[in-house]
């Protein structure tokens, strides 16, 4: 069992709690919350239970980068500008901005936006929340994408003007980042008990099974119709089904084994919904690697993978083949990119040409071995499987490695691998790539996890984010793409669809492209 990890609440929260336990939603000790048969009734709880497959690593913000982190803390905390279902930007804690030429914004702010702790936000707040993402001691794996910020200035308690030091492309985007109260984000424990002004205020977390949440009473867009929120930890796809099915879970986004949809569908009390999504799912090398840091070896290993297979049997059809990270509808997507469809005679030809023949035929012997890193996630070990074959019949051994999600990430985040697959989730602007591969954003700046260094994509990616027209940039982004195609950093797999199973008594809730929570703040369940 995980430790423990309480924030002290107000009074008016532990009026809350109290009220909590009493209807029976949480035991006095701070144990599992138990499941009511009389949910939806009058003077019963109202509280939606969601099943994630990984326990969140961090609820900063500022620090954390992996998905279950990022679903969590989109409930807890607000930003300047968010993302709508249409991935537009749209106003949120900001009222509205304004652009004074290509590098000064002035932000102006809500009044009476209240953090959990009943403190008002500010803008010493926001300039706080990127400032410290700046210092290079906080050791943000963001600070890339802020690094053009020359100076932020407060004007007042609710307008904030940033000046740049040279035009920034995505700077607006960036302005998504969840707002930190000052007095409180200096806290060492800030990432485990985090303070925002979402719309839910976390009260427990058990780490690796659940985390719960009562809603603010003081959200600025009114208090959540949900009276709590309860985010449990299964990283077991049966165990998660078998929720589901119970009662015991209310929604499950894109965390239900394909193979297991059909039986979830004829469950009279679900719904399963789907959208296509901006998630990309990629094969990483580690460059440094002897084996991996040649092309060919690359290029061999990309021809060896059949995506489609994999995704007819294994996915359900629920994604399309990658060529980029990202997705063929967005505005500065390459089409004219190589796709390495399956060819296992060419890769052999190219492993040999590589340096690495065969040395018994097609005998059973390997040209070499790599070590592939997943987590225990089921779905994610049998790709594995299927990857394993599809390289063997090729003449290269490939060792599984399979770990507790928490630290497969903390190895592939610190570049510790030679293999490996992971995703990314919410690709709306192309530079992402500027974060994911230029060569300064190397562990533990950013995410360059495999030390892809390339000076001349270096070049195209600081363009790109000083050229504000978009034809122009798209012009740069498909040069990137490219190079990419021919380099192989990664290996592409594919885009995959956005799947809810949801209990049919929740109302409201909106799949997003990238997946996020969210909508969970309109939440309501039937009666």
């Amino acid at each position: 069992m995980g430790a423990m990890f309480v924030r002290q609440v107000t009074a008016a929260e532990l009026v809350c709690f109290m009220l909590l336990v009493l209807v029976g939603w949480l035991p006095e000790c701070g144990c599992a919350p138990g499941r009511q048969e009389e949910t939806g009734k009058q003077g019963a709880r109202k509280v939606l239970v969601v099943g994630l497959e990984s326990n969140p690593t961090n609820l900063d913000p500022r620090l954390a980068t992996d998905v279950a982190s990022a679903r969590v803390t989109q409930v807890v905390f607000n930003s300047l500008l968010r993302k709508d279902v249409n991935s537009r930007l749209v106003p949120e804690l900001a009222t509205s901005w304004q652009a004074r030429g290509d590098r000064e914004y002035l932000f102006y702010l809500r009044r009476g936006v209240k953090f959990h702790d009943g403190s008002e936000l500010t803008a010493r707040d926001v300039e706080y929340t990127f400032s410290s993402i700046l210092d290079e001691n906080f050791n943000s794996p963001r600070r890339s994408s802020y690094e053009q910020i020359e100076r932020i200035e407060v004007l007042d308690d609710y307008t904030i003007r940033f000046v740049l030091k040279k035009p920034f492309a995505p700077f607006l985007l960036n302005m998504t980042m969840g707002i930190v109260p000052r007095r409180r984000g200096k806290e060492p424990d800030f990432a485990r008990r985090p303070i925002g002004s979402g719309p839910f205020k976390l009260l427990s977390w058990r780490a690796d099974e659940e985390l719960v949440f009562a809603r603010h009473e003081g959200y600025f867009e009114g208090p959540p119709p949900l009276d709590g929120l309860v985010y449990k930890i299964i990283p077991e796809d049966t165990t998660r089904l078998l929720a589901l099915q119970k009662g015991d879970l209310d929604l499950v986004q894109n965390a239900v084994a394909p193979d297991m949809l059909a039986r979830l569908k004829q469950e009279p009390r679900l719904r399963v919904l789907t959208r296509p999504g901006t998630t990309y799912a990629y094969l990483g090398f580690n460059l440094r690697d002897k084996i991996l840091g040649r092309r060919l070896v690359r290029q061999a290993i990309a021809l060896s993978i059949d995506r489609s297979a994999i995704i007819e049997h294994i996915l359900g059809g629920l994604a399309a083949p990658a060529r980029s990270l990202l997705p063929p509808g967005n505005w500065a997507y390459c089409s004219e990119l190589p796709d390495y469809e399956y060819d296992p005679p060419r890769a052999r030809r190219l492993l040999d040409e590589a340096g690495f023949p065969d040395p018994d035929g097609q005998g059973p012997a390997p040209r070499f071995s790599l070590r592939y890193k997943t987590s225990q996630n089921e779905l994610s070990r049998r790709i594995a499987e299927v990857l394993q074959e599809q390289l063997k019949a090729v003449g290269i051994g490939l060792q599984i490695k399979s770990y507790e999600w928490g630290s497969f990430f903390a190895d592939i985040s610190k570049g510790n691998f030679q293999l490996y697959s992971l995703k990314w989730v919410g690709v709306s602007d192309p530079d992402i790539y500027y974060y994911i591969f230029h060569s300064k954003n190397v562990p533990p700046r950013g995410a360059n996890r495999g030390h892809y260094l390339n000076p001349e994509l270096d070049r195209l990616l600081e363009q790109g984010r000083e050229v504000l027209e978009e034809n122009a940039r798209a012009g740069i982004y498909r040069k990137v793409q490219q190079i990419l195609a021919r380099d192989l950093p990664y290996v592409s797999l594919w885009h995959t669809m956005n799947v809810v199973v949801i209990n049919r008594r929740v109302r409201g809730f909106v799949l997003y492209p990238a997946g996020d929570f969210t909508s969970l703040k309109q939440v309501y369940l039937r009666d």
